[in-house]
């Protein structure tokens, strides 16, 4: 499976010195950028097993590093989440580099948020993969569950399977570091939904198969989804991960659907996008 390439701006084999953030620091940015013209508003955490993210609605946006103004989202007739992109976890030597999201994301106070934090390792031979740096990324990925009025986190981390059991790790460190109201959500390849399951045990409360950039294995994914019509792994048959520019059909009803667009998101990209959800 081709791993999902990364979402964002930055080069993941640069990490430029600007991005070098002490930790305090790199929190007042975030919170500045996300929330610059949102005022804060409780949102009740979801619940536990077996669906924590119950709470969450049926369908939610992914705000990646861009502008993005969702104030038009009607949370009264058309409930609609949104999972953006808190910071990215540069993966270096023995470190962890922080950079945070630069880029204004305007809400309601009604909209759910969900914290989404992208991990990018450098694969040169010189990553550590500790369990210490392990433990430091857990705790800077609960560092975003902080930010007012989220209530859920999402990891975003395509490991490949010499990095599997040190993220296996941060996810027991990151489980630990958090309340155990905030559920955690992690996108997943759809191979590990279907014949390479390596998730089942993790301590998440979901995995979001990623069903698109797939590559040369798209055909094999959506071959298999007709036929089975569900993945084999438990974790990941509650939701499903799309983008507006790879239209899919016959998908499988009755998820929890993350939708990715490579655009900043208006009324009308989202109507469409939502125009071809069956069953929301």
């Amino acid at each position: 499976m081709t791993a999902l390439p990364a979402r964002h701006d930055v080069h993941p084999g640069r990490v430029p010195a600007r991005f070098f953030f002490s930790h305090f620091s790199s929190i007042l940015i975030l919170a500045a950028a996300v929330f610059c013209l949102s005022s804060p508003a409780g949102v009740p955490h979801a619940g536990t097993a077996p669906d924590a993210l119950r709470n969450f609605p049926r369908v939610i946006l992914w705000a990646w590093e861009r502008p993005e103004d969702l104030r038009f989202l009607d949370q009264q007739e058309r409930p609609t989440g949104v999972a953006f992109l808190a910071r990215t976890l540069y993966l270096r030597g023995a470190d962890v580099i922080i950079r945070p999201r630069f880029q204004p994301l305007r809400v309601s106070p009604a909209t759910p948020l969900m914290a989404v934090v992208r991990i990018e390792p450098q694969r040169d031979g010189r990553l550590k993969l500790s369990p210490d740096q392990a433990r430091q990324a857990a705790q800077e990925i609960a560092e975003a569950a902080k930010l007012p009025r989220v209530s859920a986190l999402q990891v975003d981390f395509d490991a490949v399977r010499s990095e599997r059991a040190f993220y296996r790790q941060l996810l027991i460190d990151l489980r630990h570091e958090v309340p155990a109201a905030i559920p955690i959500s992690i996108t997943a390849l759809a191979s590990w939904c279907m014949d390479d399951d390596w998730i089942t045990g993790l301590p998440v409360d979901e995995a979001v198969p990623m069903l698109f950039r797939m590559g040369v294995d798209q055909g094999n994914v959506m071959a298999f989804l007709s036929h089975q019509r569900e993945f084999n792994t438990a974790l990941c048959r509650e939701s499903l991960g799309i983008s507006t520019d790879e239209p899919l059909s016959n998908l499988p009803q009755g998820k929890r659907v993350y939708i990715f667009s490579d655009k900043s998101w208006s009324e009308a990209s989202l109507l469409a996008a939502k125009s071809g959800i069956a069953g929301p």
